[in-house]
């Protein structure tokens, strides 16, 4: 809970004492690697802090193919929030990238969590808000850059993810196929 602590007390001023009422909410879970949170078809029943490891957000395309749409690392959340919002059947699949850590926030205990510390609505506002402009940001580089100004930009913004995520995971989240990102990797290097 730790993490999770740290994290807020970045966003928002709360007392010891609250903070100590609002870790209550979570659950600490663990999932191994390739193990799937949540499988498309289901609900989304929770909203996940990621600990340590790695979590992805993807579905699988009308080729079978699975394109990889949001990564979660250390101090990264992590649902479909469509589903999660309205309880309704998930289009999403999460699964743990590495061994993973998180602390789960059920749709109930949210709602409950939310009611009872006002200060939490704060705090979750500024959390969408990065991620919403993250997404932005995200959607116009996908339409605005080349392949390789898009992978040059995202190698140089976030170099853990190179070195940590699989190639052909980077690559689906990227738009590429596998044999494609190599080559702009070796361009790269050269």
């Amino acid at each position: 809970m730790h993490e999770l602590q740290e994290h807020i007390n970045r966003f928002i001023t709360i007392s010891s004492e609250e903070l100590n009422e609002v870790l209550q909410y979570f659950i600490p879970l663990q999932f191994k690697k390739k193990q799937n949170l949540l499988t498309e078809g289901n609900i989304c029943k929770n909203n996940y802090f990621t600990v340590k490891g790695c979590l992805r957000l993807f579905f699988i395309n009308e080729k079978g193919i699975e394109q990889t749409t949001q990564f979660a690392i250390e101090n990264w959340w992590l649902a479909d929030y469509t589903s999660f919002e309205k309880q309704q059947p998930s289009l999403y699949n999460i699964q743990a990238v590495e061994k993973s850590n998180v602390l789960a926030l059920s749709y109930t205990n949210q709602e409950k969590l939310l009611q009872q510390h006002p200060v939490m609505e704060r705090y979750f506002r500024l959390i969408h808000q990065r991620a919403h402009a993250a997404a932005q940001f995200r959607i116009k580089s996908l339409y605005s850059l080349s392949r390789e100004e898009l992978y040059k930009l995202f190698s140089s913004a976030y170099p853990e993810f190179v070195q940590r995520i699989p190639q052909y995971l980077l690559a689906s989240f990227l738009g590429f196929s596998p044999e494609y990102l190599s080559e702009i990797r070796r361009k790269t290097i050269s």
